[in-house]
């Protein structure tokens, strides 16, 4: 099994922090790749943070309300 670290992305160039509004899947859910994870409000504007791999989410290190810097490890997600 590979750990896979789920990063908050930079979706936009003046972007600098992203606060997670509501997860959308809980520890020990099975995720797909490109599944949507959470709910991200950035500059204003709410964006969805994708499953970057197929596997189960094992935790979840930024609670809803937080707001964090981009590239901020924010979930890890187990493969088979």
């Amino acid at each position: 099994m590979a750990r896979i670290e789920v990063l908050l992305p930079q979706w936009g160039m003046g972007m600098s922090e992203g606060a997670i509004v509501e997860w959308l899947k809980s520890v020990g859910d099975r995720v797909v790749e490109d599944e949507p994870l959470a709910e991200v409000e950035s500059e204003k504007v709410e964006e969805t943070l994708e499953a970057p791999a197929t596997g189960t989410l094992t935790e979840i290190l930024v609670q809803a309300g937080e707001t964090v810097e981009v590239r901020t490890l924010v979930a890890v997600i187990e493969t088979d």
